[in-house]
């Protein structure tokens, strides 16, 4: 009998869960960023997030983003060629942080998983039928769920401090 050749585990990912597949790709693009667009345009800018085909990326002022607008054909083409995936952009104004915030940012502390979590990860990991796949996707599905994307948590106390005023 025959093994089948050896497989990337992002690609074991993204078959077994479709799910995590945009979050790789946003991974991606923000690793090849630089390297897409040149310095100059990655020094304003940076990728955020890919929902449906549409990559949406912050500019950190409206000159910039002026510029981005003019340039969006050709940045996008650019995006495209290495990942097909993306078929448009948003450019939208907002704050790209220091180049550093990784490392001087406290770290994000875990939330308690709920019942309703834990039901949804045994529900998702459940069609995976590689008990050592199934193991994996369990643990990165719980650290998704424990350690919720920081730009989730800065938009939900936003809101919040809005209310209060």
């Amino acid at each position: 009998m025959r093994t089948p050749a050896p497989r990337a585990v992002g690609d074991l990912l993204t078959s077994a869960l479709p799910q995590i597949s945009d979050r790789l790709i946003e991974f991606r693009l923000r690793q090849e960023w630089v390297a897409l667009v040149g310095r100059d345009i990655a020094r304003r800018s940076r990728p955020d997030t890919l929902q449906g085909g549409t990559l949406r990326v912050i500019v950190d002022n409206s000159p910039w983003l002026h510029e981005l607008k003019l340039r969006e054909a050709e940045i996008a083409g650019k995006v495209r060629e290495r990942f097909a995936d993306v078929r448009a952009l948003r450019l939208t104004l907002g704050s790209l942080g220091s180049p550093d915030a990784g490392e001087t940012a406290p770290a994000p502390k875990p939330v308690p998983l709920t019942a309703g979590d834990r039901a949804e990860i045994e529900t998702a990991v459940s069609a995976i039928a590689d008990t050592d796949v199934a193991d994996t996707a369990r643990r990165l599905l719980t650290t998704a769920r424990r350690f919720p994307r920081l730009r989730q948590a800065a938009t939900a106390t936003h809101r919040g401090a809005r209310g209060a005023v």
